[in-house]
């Protein structure tokens, strides 16, 4: 049985990857700090597996710590969710996340080049393309100046990834994410940020629920359909399982390149507005929602080309939109 240590096990999407791996028939260790969850997901990751992972609370800041966790832990590959990951909270706070994204992923790299580790999947953004010319975003899309510190810190991340796997004889796989959203089926985990939700659904669904007077709509003058921005929502469980995807493609030498990135999204574009009504229907509730000013990082629009990823990875999203935002809603009615 392979181990794999998931950095930030215990956030959404991590967690729904450790169960996934679990359901896999992977062994699997978790590293997170709490800094943006609670030590009771352990607990609901067991109840929906039966099996109760290896957790480990660590910061990856501190070094030290992380290297007494690799002298100790064998394992045979790393998938790295642990980081900071709001747009707008970064241009809020640049030093904190070019800190913490970066910081932390070159210590995770240089124990595994220490301990001669191999197999490492990333966990990057669409961010990376900024405001892409053509739509839908294929992975040929230029690279440009990122928009906001979170995004810079994806595409910085994924350099020194590439350049690590070159001089280090390491294999890795990014996964540029689209906008996950969703809950497991069981209702047990899902996404439950710790104050003012900084995405879109925990905001939408808090609003439902009364715990916020209302949702704000940021920007209704975008060159859109109905002038609020577009962008691509994946169920969070069929971006769990594109990372076993990409893990097995490691394990089994099928990459071909040592560094290799895909697009993982459902290939649909849907606006906030768009969203908001989607909701309203699956849920039954009428949301209290106003129009504001654009928040500073946020790009028009942004939807996958997920072909390269359909066929190098062999996965494909499952789940609609209103699945989603069912469980979402059945989520949030459970806390």
């Amino acid at each position: 049985m392979k181990k794999i240590l998931v950095t930030g096990g215990l956030g959404f999407i991590g967690s729904h990857t450790v169960v996934e791996l679990q359901h896999a028939g992977f062994e699997v260790v978790i590293i997170d700090d709490l800094s943006n969850t609670t030590i009771e997901v352990l607990e609901n990751i067991t109840s929906i597996t039966g099996i109760n992972p290896e957790f480990h609370q660590i910061d990856l800041r501190v070094k030290t710590a992380v290297q007494q966790f690799f002298d100790t832990t064998a394992v045979d590959g790393v998938i790295h969710f642990a980081a900071f990951k709001a747009v707008g909270e970064s241009v809020e706070k640049p030093l904190d996340y070019y800190e913490n994204n970066i910081g932390s992923l070159v210590t995770l790299l240089q124990e595994m080049k220490n301990h001669k580790l191999d197999h490492f999947i990333f966990s990057s953004s669409c961010t990376v393309y900024g405001q892409a010319d053509e739509l839908p975003i294929t992975e040929n899309a230029p690279i440009k100046a990122a928009e906001s510190p979170y995004g810079n810190t994806k595409q910085i991340g994924e350099a020194i990834i590439k350049e690590s796997c070159n001089a280090y004889a390491m294999n890795a796989i990014a996964l540029r994410y689209f906008n996950p959203i969703g809950a497991h089926e069981s209702i047990k985990i899902g996404e439950l940020p710790l104050g003012v939700p900084q995405n879109l659904i925990p905001f939408i669904t808090q609003t439902a629920a009364g715990i916020r007077e209302e949702l704000s709509v940021f920007g209704d003058d975008y060159p859109t359909s109905d002038g609020t921005a577009v962008r691509d929502y994946i169920h969070v469980v069929d971006l769990a399982k594109a990372h076993i995807a990409a893990l097995q493609r490691l394990l089994n030498k099928q990459n071909e390149n040592n560094f290799e990135y895909y697009n993982v999204g459902t290939g649909k574009g849907t606006s906030v507005l768009e969203v908001i009504k989607t909701f309203e229907k699956v849920s039954g509730k009428s949301l209290h929602y106003k129009m504001v000013g654009r928040r500073e990082g946020d790009i028009t629009a942004a939807y996958a080309d997920t072909t390269i990823a359909n066929k190098k990875l062999h996965w494909k999203t499952e789940k609609s939109l209103e699945e989603a935002l069912a469980a979402a809603w059945k989520w949030q009615l459970k806390q």
